[in-house]
């Protein structure tokens, strides 16, 4: 298992586009992602849904297994729509997950998350559905992350339209990280493509996930590059 936090500081602060492998060819996984590696993509977002926590059945520890040994050098950012997740943080670290993303949904307590994630050496995240209370959940993790992710649709399917009130959300989560003086990377994930791009990067995003939007674009390298560049200009 490699260090996920070391490989982590290794990326910087650079805004970047995370292609979600949620929307891309499962019967050719490794040949889909690549157009966008030999482009410089650093980052694949990999999306975990147990049927429980969302109404939705993805993937598991063996297909993130299969994707890394197409992708050695590239970070696998996942994230956990999981109802038990530190029950599998050491199965998706030893299947080549660098970070793996839990939900404050879940009533984990941060402390335990992150000595579960440090144990099994992978990065911690935190995500945030549209309906939860923001205030009380970034005080309470922030602290103890190295990512926040909000969601800026329901989780479960992808596909969905952008809620623009998760700009406010965005911006409310960076002032009170400053207010804490810890420096997470914030993620949005839901509904980014070409025009939303720019507005969450305003808000104070810095990883901008996108599945359909790349995946499902008539150029999916072109629609990357733009997501992308809307990303790195923060």
């Amino acid at each position: 298992m490699s260090n996920g936090r070391d490989a982590l500081r290794k990326l910087g602060s650079t805004g970047r586009a995370l292609p979600s492998i949620l929307s891309a060819d499962f019967a050719n996984l490794g040949g889909a992602v690549e157009p966008f590696l030999r482009a410089g993509c650093e980052i694949l977002h990999v999306d975990v849904m147990d049927a429980h926590f969302v109404p939705n059945l993805t993937l598991g520890p063996p297909i993130v297994k299969s994707l890394r040994r197409h992708v050695p050098g590239v970070f696998l950012d996942t994230h956990l729509m999981v109802t038990s997740p530190l029950e599998y943080l050491e199965r998706f670290a030893r299947a080549g997950s660098d970070l793996c993303t839990v939900h404050v949904e879940l009533g984990l307590s941060p402390e335990t998350a992150r000595a579960e994630a440090d144990r099994v050496g992978v990065a911690l995240g935190a995500a945030i559905k549209p309906g939860t209370p923001l205030e009380d959940a970034v005080r309470r993790w922030a602290p103890f992350v190295d990512l926040i992710l909000i969601m800026s649709v329901e989780p479960g399917f992808g596909g969905q339209s952008f809620m623009p009130e998760s700009l406010d959300r965005l911006r409310r989560t960076g002032e009170i990280c400053t207010e804490l003086g810890v420096s997470p990377i914030l993620e949005v994930d839901g509904g980014i493509d070409a025009g939303t791009g720019p507005q969450v990067v305003a808000a104070g995003a810095r990883w901008l996930v996108a599945g359909s939007a790349i995946f499902g674009a008539p150029d999916p390298l072109d629609a990357y590059h733009t997501i992308d560049r809307a990303a790195r200009e923060a």
